[in-house]
């Protein structure tokens, strides 16, 4: 006799964990985005060129995550990413200097830019405008019969130019 009601208070606490797992999930705690580094794209690692100096080298691929006093030769940019409902990103590139030009550089193989996007936010697709006119729409804006036409600006020169300015160079003696 007390068997029976256990069973459904059993069955009913299955029912309330699965609601409240399911409420739970909507209801999560905030988890902010983490976002360390230099992302450096594939269009960047492709404009680094052998014998750059330092400076064109930090001019194309920003300054450097971690620098060393012990490898001064040698520069780490280091991009991590972690996102909600995102898989985390992680990239790596070390570039390496003989003096002051670059001699080489490894690492991960980088995204281009248009592909890290596509991979921060995969849902999305931005809608695009339409950027052609048609005939129709360019007919609208044509000019009116006998309407003068715009002179053009070399035929044109402005008549008080010459009187409202001085001379640039004095006039030899």
């Amino acid at each position: 006799m007390l068997a029976l009601p256990a069973f459904f208070m059993l069955a009913g606490c299955s029912r309330f964990n699965r609601a409240t797992q399911s409420m739970a999930g909507a209801l999560t705690m905030y988890k902010p985005e983490v976002v360390q580094g230099n992302f450096i794209s594939s269009e960047q690692v492709q404009a680094l060129r052998p014998g750059m100096t330092r400076v064109q080298v930090r001019d194309t691929l920003g300054t450097p995550l971690t620098t060393s006093i012990f490898h001064a030769d040698r520069w780490d940019y280091v991009f991590t990413m972690k996102r909600v409902r995102v898989e985390p990103q992680k990239y790596r590139l070390t570039v390496f200097f003989k003096g002051d030009e670059l001699d080489h550089y490894e690492g991960d193989e980088m995204p281009s830019e248009t592909e890290f996007v596509n991979r921060i936010s995969p849902k999305r697709t931005p809608k695009v405008p339409h950027l052609e006119a048609t005939e129709e729409q360019l007919a609208r804006f044509a000019p009116a019969e006998g309407a003068a036409a715009p002179a053009d600006a070399e035929t044109e020169a402005p008549a008080s130019a010459a009187s409202s300015y001085p001379p640039l160079e004095s006039a030899a003696p």
